[in-house]
Parts: structure tokens; C-alpha cells; sequence
């Protein structure tokens, strides 16, 4: 059954995402961007939607007390899947998300994503995607957007910690605002590589904002990671002891 729903979900949403895409583009591509935002999301909706009722993905979310009400800020969260790409552009919105550039080149689903101004990187330039992101990352706050980026870099299966960069405290620092570090189990339920979708209940934990005044880059670094590997291992994302090959590729 899970086959068969996974199968149904992936169909539906890819023609959703056709459709959208097209509207969005001859629509909406020449509204200001806040319009723009959250005319294009609505497709995150949909997809989200179709992930309830036809998978039976929920999600449940604790801390979102802890969201600024004013002003910009750095978002960090750990990457498993295609979920929190979707769920975080509508929990925070309009919000600005450093991508690989590849993913722009997708027909329809990039055209429409190219809408919504990423920081698009090439990774492979890894000095050139770094000043890319604090060139772009620090305008983009000072517009008053907040900046989401995966520390992890790329997706990460369920018990893996990966390796995080200091990216995203370079960025938070360099502007001068904070970081707000949210964790999630969406890897257990929408899993990466695969078209299945397992059902249950995604948990979402938003940290309190770490200040960067008076820190320095690795002080930020350190605390963000610490506080997002302490949340997955609460969320049953990685072992109590993590290996220590997964330690040493965390540092």
C-alpha cells in the first residue's frame, strides 16, 4: 500500500508542479518579490497537501515562539530530504535559500524555484560560493529577508551526522544578526533517492536565536552545530555516541 500511495503521490505532484510552474511563470514572474513569494509557495502547499492526505505525512512543529518577529536572520537546519525544502519556505516566508544552482536548470520545477531569488551556488568553487553567499546572503537581510542555509551542504541519511560548515556563522556574523538553528526528522518519513513516503508524524524544533555580537565565527559555528546535533539525537536522527568516523567528518 505504502508502494501505491508513494506511487500516486509522485505522479500527482509532478503534474501539479508542471502546471504551477507554467501558471507561475506567465503569472506571477513579474510581481515584487513578497507577492511573487508567496504566490509561487503556494505549490509547496499543494505538494505538502497531497504528502497528508494521499501518504499520510504530517508534521508537527515546537518553538515557533522562537522565530524573530522583526528584523533578518541566518536559519540553520540539518538537510535528509525534498520535505523541509518545501516546509521551511512556508514556516518562514518570504525567506531566501542558498541551493546548489543545478537545481534551477530542472525544467518546470527550477524555472519556478529561479522565482523565488535564491543564492544559487556553484559548490564546486567552494572560495567563489562563499563570497557569493556573503555578498548576496548580506543583501538580501539587509532587505529584511532571512537567509536559510543547510550547514550539512547536501542531503544526509537518517544516522549520519555529515560534515558541518560555518557558512551560515560566516554569514550571521559578517551581518551582524542572528542565527536561528531548527532540526526535524523529515528524512524517516520522506527519505532521499527514494519515492517512497512513509507515513507518520515529521517533528519540527525551532532553537532560540544564538546572538552573534560579541562571538566570533566559531563560537556561533560551534554552538549552532551543537545545538542541532543534540536535536537530532532527541529526534532519534542519529545515535546517542556517534561514531567516531561520524565525529571526526562533524568537526
Amino acid at each position: 500500500m505504502i508502494k501505491l500511495r508513494s506511487a500516486l503521490f509522485s505522479a500527482i505532484s509532478l503534474l501539479a508542479t508542471v502546471i504551477y510552474s507554467l501558471i507561475c511563470l506567465v503569472f506571477f514572474s513579474f510581481l515584487p518579490f513578497k507577492q511573487r513569494f508567496a504566490a509561487v509557495v503556494t505549490l509547496n502547499r499543494i505538494v505538502l497537501w497531497l504528502a497528508r492526505v494521499i501518504c499520510g505525512v504530517k508534521c508537527e512543529v515546537e518553538g515557533l515562539e522562537n522565530l524573530p518577529t522583526s528584523g533578518s536572520y541566518v536559519v540553520l537546519a540539518n538537510h535528509q530530504s525534498e520535505w523541509e525544502t518545501f516546509y521551511l519556505q512556508l514556516m518562514i516566508s518570504p525567506l531566501c535559500t542558498v541551493l546548489k544552482k543545478e537545481l534551477l536548470k530542472i525544467p518546470f520545477f527550477g524555472w519556478g524555484l529561479a522565482l523565488l531569488n535564491p543564492i544559487a551556488i556553484d559548490r564546486a568553487e567552494r572560495s567563489g560560493a562563499m563570497k557569493q553567499i556573503l555578498k548576496q546572503g548580506k543583501a538580501r537581510l539587509k532587505e529584511g529577508t532571512p537567509v536559510l542555509i543547510f550547514p550539512q551542504g547536501t542531503r544526509v541519511k537518517v544516522g549520519e551526522i555529515g560534515r558541518f560548515n560555518k557558512g551560515g556563522a560566516m554569514l550571521a556574523c559578517s551581518a551582524k544578526v542572528p542565527v536561528v538553528p531548527i532540526v526535524h526528522n523529515g528524512g524517516s518519513h520522506w527519505p532521499s533517492k527514494t519515492y517512497l513516503k512513509n507515513p507518520g508524524t515529521i517533528q519540527v524544533k525551532v532553537g532560540r536565536p544564538i546572538e552573534t555580537e560579541g562571538k566570533t565565527v566559531d563560537e556561533v559555528h560551534q554552538l549552532s552545530k551543537g545545538w542541532l546535533e543534540q536535536g537530532m539525537r532527541g529526534l532519534g536522527q542519529i545515535p546517542e555516541t556517534a561514531s567516531e568516523e561520524n565525529k571526526k567528518a562533524a568537526q
